[in-house]
């Protein structure tokens, strides 16, 4: 599978007992989705394993792999990505969209004035925000219909209501 078509869902933190079993960190919402996934394609190499089981373990989620029989095996797997296929994951609904997807979108103001890229996303107690790199650094909330107007995924373009100088 193409690097471009992984989205990275969280990591390996942790061993879980003797039997191989590792203790998973997801960004997914729920937590527990990422265990939904299979395979995962783990670190750089992109080493794709099926996940066998997994679950909720207190406030840990663990699980386990295939070809990851005992401690020493899933010790090698600590602090690896843990990616998924952009087509394992559900069709967004219309007006959704995945933060992978937004990511690189060029973002214009309604004046056609070009604000730069989108680099990354985050969530704040209030809203998610866009950092938008251009000619300098801008944070611009992802407010669908009050700053975000247009979202075009094919033609790679974003267009907000959001001034220049700010």
């Amino acid at each position: 599978m193409a690097p471009h078509r992984l989205l990275i869902m969280g990591r390996i933190s942790g061993l879980f007992g003797v039997q191989g079993w590792v203790k998973v960190y997801s960004e997914t919402e729920p937590k527990e989705a990422i265990l939904t996934y299979s395979p995962w394609f783990l670190g750089a190499s992109l080493d794709r394993r099926e996940v066998l089981e997994g679950r909720r373990h207190g406030k840990a989620l663990v699980a386990r792999l295939a070809d990851c029989d005992n401690r020493d095996e899933a010790a090698s797997l600590v602090g690896l990505a843990i990616a998924v296929g952009r087509d394992q994951l559900p069709v967004s609904g219309e007006d959704e969209f995945y933060w992978a997807d937004l990511e690189g979108l060029i973002v214009i103001n309604l004046d056609g004035v070009s604000l730069g890229k989108v680099d990354y996303l985050f969530t704040t107690p209030g809203n998610d925000v866009m950092v938008v790199k251009g000619d300098r650094e801008r944070l611009i909330p992802f407010l669908w219909e009050d700053v975000v107007k247009e979202v075009d995924l094919d033609a790679g373009l974003m267009r907000v209501e959001w001034e220049p100088d700010f």
